[in-house]
């Protein structure tokens, strides 16, 4: 199945508890950068909203209407910023959200708990 990520640190601590370090900000603005485009939010969307939590990498360009060479950049993008996990199965990759990713940008931007 998936393979098992090292845990990774938040990534810096929430934005209105105290100024943000330079390589905080750094990695704060990388996760942001990779979530700021309509449609790598709606591929995020979209495989947490699958019933098993996954989604093959074939079935994305329907519902995202975009090439698949262009959704296959989305999820490299996602994958390379650690917000989606990929796994190969034969000829496909299959996706789920790296929660841990999230989560930090979550507590970063001050809430409490997921998002």
């Amino acid at each position: 199945m998936f393979s098992v990520r090292v845990p990774v640190e938040a990534c810096c601590p929430p934005l209105l508890s105290a100024p943000l370090a330079e390589d905080d900000a750094t990695e704060l603005a990388s996760l942001l950068k990779a979530l700021a485009d309509p449609a790598r939010l709606r591929l995020v969307s979209l495989i947490a909203a699958a019933p098993d939590g996954e989604a093959c990498a074939c079935d994305l360009t329907e519902p995202l209407d975009r090439s698949q060479a262009t959704v296959s950049h989305h999820l490299s993008q996602l994958t390379k910023a650690g917000i989606l996990e990929r796994e190969q199965r034969g000829k496909w990759a299959w996706f789920r959200l790296s929660t841990t990713r999230l989560d930090d940008v979550c507590r970063a931007l001050g809430s409490q708990g997921s998002c």
